[in-house]
């Protein structure tokens, strides 16, 4: 007869209230990679590494956000993946938990890999990577201006991650590569992306069997020395994505709608805002990929400008729409982009 597998008890936490728990500590939740069911995650990451032939294995364990840190290797998973109701938590702050489904997770995963290996073997520094992607020593922009046309990049995590930087080409290019059934090279046949998904082919085949030349095992910001209480952390969290509103939505919006001077009997802007905001986050969500979170609160702002300025429209509707949606688009990406630390995965 097989002994019953004990069944692990839940911690005091989960039976508080969201109040109640916000004022807890990161250190207080005392969270384990292997309670979590993430290590299966990573054992899949494991497996796909194994079947590429590449013996390194990148070392995980649990902080507050995604990262993988110069000099070390490893991959910071965020905290609240490691309980479902750290994860309501996140989805009640930013209405969306980032790597929450296992296609997410395991595409983060791979990305944070490139990363790693990136920093295992020290691929930054030759020639031919320089050649491939650019210098990795490029300073990270405050901001930068994708090209959603452009075929020179690979697709992956969205907002067109990797024109950001060379070592984001790279990340992405790897995380493309990966999977066992990754049909890379019919999906960017004629694309110039083509010869970056090549060269990582190329590399990866001749490490094979290699050993890494930095082996550190590092664990950078661990939540069992955080004492920032989740409080703290969303606030902070949340007040990335507040901007300047007279300079940033104030002066587009005047571009799109007209003063209720000019127009005294056109709808006004903060009603049809309102009106079109459902359709409006489809589009930016689904199709531009852009955060729940981010796209409510840009359209929360831009509804509250629009009525505190008495705009109206000066069109008719369709072409204000989408005029809505571009502007829209371009406030999102300053506001990710502005500060690409920030950001950074």
């Amino acid at each position: 007869m097989k002994p019953r597998r004990r069944r692990l008890r839940e911690p005091a936490w989960t039976r508080l209230d969201d109040e109640a728990l916000l004022d807890l500590r990161f250190c207080d939740l005392r969270l384990s990679l292997a309670r979590s069911g993430l290590d299966q995650a990573v054992q899949r990451l494991y497996e796909e590494l194994r079947l590429k032939g590449i013996h390194f294995r990148p070392h995980p364990w649990l902080s507050e956000e995604w990262f993988s840190p110069d000099g070390v290797p490893g991959i910071a998973i965020p905290f609240y993946l490691a309980h479902p109701r750290l994860q309501r938590l996140e989805r009640r702050f930013m209405h969306e938990v980032e790597g929450g489904n296992d296609k997410w997770l395991m595409r983060i995963l791979r990305h944070e890999t490139g990363h790693a290996i990136d920093t295992a073997f020290g691929l930054r520094r030759r020639k031919t990577w320089r050649d491939t992607f650019g210098k990795a020593s490029r300073r990270y922009p405050s901001r930068y201006f994708p090209r959603p046309a452009s075929r020179r990049f690979v697709l992956h995590l969205g907002h067109w991650y990797a024109q950001s930087h060379p070592t984001e080409d790279f990340a992405e290019t790897f995380a493309v590569w990966l999977p066992r059934h990754s049909r890379w090279r019919s999906q960017y046949a004629g694309w110039p992306a083509l010869r970056k998904l090549e060269y990582v082919d190329a590399t990866m085949r001749n490490l094979q069997g290699k050993r890494a030349v930095c082996l550190s095992r590092d664990v950078i910001e661990p939540l069992s020395a955080n004492t920032r209480t989740l409080r703290e952390h969303y606030r902070r969290k949340q007040r990335r994505y507040e901007l300047d509103t007279a300079r940033t939505y104030d002066r587009r919006l005047l571009r799109v709608f007209g003063t209720a001077e000019d127009h005294p009997e056109g709808l006004q802007a903060g009603r049809f805002l309102r009106k079109v905001q459902p359709q409006v986050e489809r589009l930016m969500i689904r199709r531009a990929r852009m955060h729940p979170y981010l796209v409510q609160h840009v359209l929360k702002i831009a509804t509250q400008r629009a009525r505190a300025m008495n705009l109206r429209l000066s069109h008719n509707q369709r072409d204000t729409k989408r005029a809505v949606l571009v502007m829209l688009e371009r406030i999102m990406l300053e506001m990710l982009l502005r500060d690409r630390e920030n950001y950074a995965l």
